[in-house]
C-alpha cells in the first residue's frame, strides 16, 4: 500500500474567503469519489496558526505503484490540480505502508 500526502500553501493574497479556494476545495473532496485507485480519501483544512502551516493537507491511500500512477493521470484528479495550480504550491510524500 502507498499513502499520498499532499499539503497545499495558498499563493499570496489567497484566503479561504477566495472563491477559486472553496472551489479548489470541493473538487478536491471530490477526488476520492471521482477517482477508482483510490482505497481512502481524507481532506482537511489546517487548523493551526503556525506561520509554517500549510493551508490544506489531502491523504490517499492506493494500492501499489501502478495505481499511484493511475490515480496521478485520472482526468479528474488533472482537474483538481488544475484548480489548485492556480491559486497554490504544493509539496507532496508517497510512503510505502
Amino acid at each position: 500500500m502507498i499513502r499520498h500526502i499532499v499539503l497545499f500553501k495558498f499563493k499570496d493574497g489567497i484566503t479561504w474567503e477566495t472563491p477559486a479556494a472553496q472551489e479548489a476545495e470541493r473538487v478536491c473532496r471530490q477526488v476520492g469519489a471521482e477517482v477508482p485507485e483510490l482505497r481512502e480519501w481524507t481532506v482537511g483544512r489546517n487548523v493551526s496558526a503556525r506561520p509554517i502551516a500549510y493551508d490544506l493537507a489531502v491523504i490517499g491511500l492506493v494500492d501499489d505503484e501502478d495505481a499511484l500512477e493511475r490515480y496521478l493521470v485520472d482526468p479528474f484528479h488533472q482537474k483538481a490540480i488544475a484548480i489548485w495550480r492556480e491559486i497554490s504550491d504544493w509539496v507532496i510524500a508517497d510512503i510505502e505502508e
